[in-house]
């Protein structure tokens, strides 16, 4: 199936963001996408709220969430994006949504690896995931889940292998910084190659942000991809297929001599 990613720059204005993925949206579905994949912070950037975020993201969040599923139905498109979950808690989760192309809401992933590194401070203001991981089928493509720092966490990209997923999808708001594009273009390309699958990647483009979304095969060749432009859309063709015959001549799942359950024995 043709699967798209959309990248543009989310502002606090979350009408405003749905204006910007409607556009996207229809733009994907012209180029008979199936699939259209947005950034992290699709719903609102956490950086442009005004006021307490907790208030903010109670207000916005089941609006934002029914939108997607209007935009999606409306151009017959799968769609996953980001935004802020309430929690119940002055934190809020960092969620994903996963809306089929009728506009039925699929299966939501709750960010599990927080970003603490680099001094941002993310679990300061965000609350840590702890359902595990969320694989589901779009068409005849089985998808699974991460949002940004996860993908510095191979574990997670081979549990969702293990789980089935012919293609990861991995919305971020990736940080500006020395040696942050080769980083975040290295790690797409290890996950898809250690894991043999595609990868489908939605950077925010900003001021503070990267962009650099890419579609990458099982290979870790990059199909298509953009730079750091503020709006725009690629698609490319997704398969299964393709993932099989990669494995056929490539097993390294099959190969591996260390499973889920096994520890490393001390030679000495």
């Amino acid at each position: 199936m043709l699967v798209s990613v959309g990248q543009f720059r989310p502002g606090g204005d979350v009408p405003a963001n749905l204006a910007v993925m409607r556009e996207l949206a229809a733009e994907a579905s012209s180029e008979g996408s199936a699939l259209i994949v947005f950034p992290e912070e699709s719903m609102l950037s956490i950086g442009q709220v005004e006021g307490p975020l907790r208030q903010a993201v109670e207000a916005t969040w089941t609006s934002f969430v029914q939108q997607l599923s209007f935009i999606a139905a409306e151009h017959s498109l799968g769609i996953i994006a980001g935004g802020y979950e309430p929690s119940g808690e002055e934190r809020p989760f960092n969620t994903l949504v996963l809306i089929d192309a009728t506009g039925r809401i699929v299966d939501t992933y709750r960010k599990l690896h927080l970003y603490d590194a680099f001094s941002y401070q993310e679990s300061t203001r965000i609350k840590p995931g702890d359902g595990g991981i969320t694989i589901a089928e779009i068409g005849d493509v089985r998808v699974g889940l991460m949002t940004c720092y996860d993908l510095r966490f191979p574990e997670q990209a081979r549990a969702l292998a293990d789980a089935g997923a012919d293609l990861l999808c991995v919305p971020a708001s990736w940080f500006k910084g020395e040696h942050k594009i080769e980083h975040w273009e290295t790690l797409l390309k290890a996950r898809a190659i250690e894991n043999t699958l595609w990868v489908a990647a939605a950077g925010t483009s900003s001021s503070h942000t990267i962009g650099h979304s890419a579609i990458l095969d099982p290979m870790g060749i990059p199909q298509v991809h953009l730079d750091d432009e503020e709006r725009g859309v690629v698609t490319t063709e997704v398969s299964r297929r393709r993932v099989d015959d990669v494995r056929e001549f490539l097993p390294v799942l099959r190969n591996r001599r260390f499973g889920r359950n096994d520890t490393i024995v001390d030679a000495h």
